[in-house]
């Protein structure tokens, strides 16, 4: 009984958030699950796909650990855009997205967000231990990968256990810049791509500290829009897609392309 409840939870979760992130009941629309870092970028690929094909394109976003979950109970999504390839690795092994359609798409890039009216200056990690700092904002480790990235270049850094206390947990990436941009937090590590606030100063963090971002796709098991979904996949890989995502501070995958510090948006 339990497990009936939980399952028909998740339906109930994925529906409100397709309700809430394109317009309800788009006759033939695709729909497209998108990590939170994806927020702003992926808007903006579904309105140009939307104004080239006439499709309409219904978003829902979360942490990708989330939306995996999701994914593997059901939920009625076409295509699945991580924060990671281990997601998608894993859904393949267990036959909830196609395997023949897996592609990295982007690679993401962590920054530092200080709010400009905390007054502190941070270059680097291990700036975060200022004593004006009092929290710093990280998407959730448990099922996000820039939590994970975050954690992982805190500890790289030898600041992760001083900082512990400080910590505050974002249930998505997105959720951990809005502590920062409200001020709840004075700095946060969060995806650049949606390091965009007014009164936020973005700081990069050297990518040797964490491992590359790089971020999957696939097209959902059992979809009856499977053309759709592809031809989806394609344009965000295609490059007119690939412009957009290096617009928002994504780098091509496999580290290619554009790596210009503090370009995104």
């Amino acid at each position: 009984m339990r497990t009936m409840f939980r399952i028909l939870a998740v339906f109930l979760l994925a529906a409100a958030t397709i309700a809430s992130a394109g317009p309800a009941g788009a006759a033939g629309g695709l729909r497209v699950a998108a990590a939170a870092s994806l927020t702003t970028a992926m808007r903006e690929l579904a309105r140009d796909f939307e104004s080239e094909t006439g499709t309409p394109v219904v978003l829902s976003f979360a942490s990708t650990g989330k939306l995996a979950f999701q994914v593997s109970r059901g939920a009625p999504f076409d295509v699945f855009f991580a924060a990671d390839t281990a997601h998608v690795e894993g859904l393949v092994k267990e036959g909830h997205v196609d395997g023949d359609t897996v592609v990295v798409y982007a690679r993401g890039r962590l920054v530092i967000a200080v709010n400009e009216t905390s007054g502190v200056e941070v270059a680097d990690p291990v700036d975060l231990l200022s004593r004006g700092i009092r929290r710093v904002a990280i998407a959730n480790p448990d099922h996000a990968p820039y939590g994970i990235a975050a954690r992982e270049a805190l500890v790289t850094s030898g600041v992760w256990e001083a900082l512990r206390p400080r910590i505050v947990y974002g249930e998505n990436v997105r959720q951990a810049m809005v502590f920062v941009s409200t001020g709840n937090a004075e700095a946060g590590l969060v995806a650049m791509s949606v390091a965009d606030s007014k009164g936020v100063r973005v700081v990069p963090v050297d990518p040797s500290l964490y491992t590359p971002l790089e971020q999957a796709a696939a097209v959902v098991s059992g979809t009856y829009r499977r053309e759709l979904a592809l031809r989806f996949l394609e344009y965000v890989t295609g490059p007119g897609g690939r412009e957009i995502l290096e617009s928002y501070g994504f780098s091509a995958p496999n580290g290619e392309g554009p790596q210009g510090e503090g370009e995104g948006r």
